[in-house]
């Protein structure tokens, strides 16, 4: 990929293309887990392409095209999200990547609700997504330890509420 990269930065719009559909479905994932319908979806992404192009020669390592190019997504998809007065996203558990299909999405972003808005963003980074504490970091602009940190709080308070709706639910 850093070939193309490159290339692509060389201003070889073939080389940007092949990158951008190398990163078409990652960009969808993430974009989906922010926003709730699909044109809203395809916005930010034809929006992503279009930052991406502009801005490509400005990459500094490119090794990190593919983290870089998820930032402006996030950012994208937050702009959109205030713009829109929506509310927002993503995350789980366990079992969440068999969650994080077609309507299966809907239950999972109920179970994170209870998290704040920056906690959803880092559950659907990891369990949607599948990006590593480190990425999730670079992404959001936080220490490692700050991320973890999260996502082991994030993962005890959906515990405890799993735990308070099965003892209300009669189980």
């Amino acid at each position: 990929m850093e070939f193309l990269v490159k290339r692509a930065k060389g201003g070889d719009a073939e080389a940007f293309i092949e990158l951008m559909e190398q990163n078409k479905q990652s960009m969808y994932r993430v974009a989906k887990g922010f926003l709730r319908n699909e044109e809203d979806v395809a916005d930010a992404m034809a929006e992503t392409v279009l930052t991406c192009y502009e801005k490509v020669r400005t990459l500094k390592q490119d090794a990190y095209f593919k983290t870089w190019m998820i930032r402006i997504l996030i950012n994208h998809c937050k702009n959109m999200r205030k713009t829109q007065k929506r509310s927002v996203p993503v995350e789980n558990v366990e079992g969440l990547e068999e969650r994080a299909s077609g309507d299966g999405m809907r239950g999972f972003k109920e179970l994170i609700d209870p998290l704040g808005e920056q906690d959803q963003s880092i559950f659907t980074l990891y369990y949607v997504y599948g990006m590593k504490v480190k990425e999730i970091a670079a992404y959001m602009e936080m220490k490692e330890n700050t991320v973890s940190t999260r996502l082991r709080r994030g993962r005890e308070t959906l515990r405890g509420g799993m735990a308070d709706s099965r003892k209300t639910g009669g189980r």
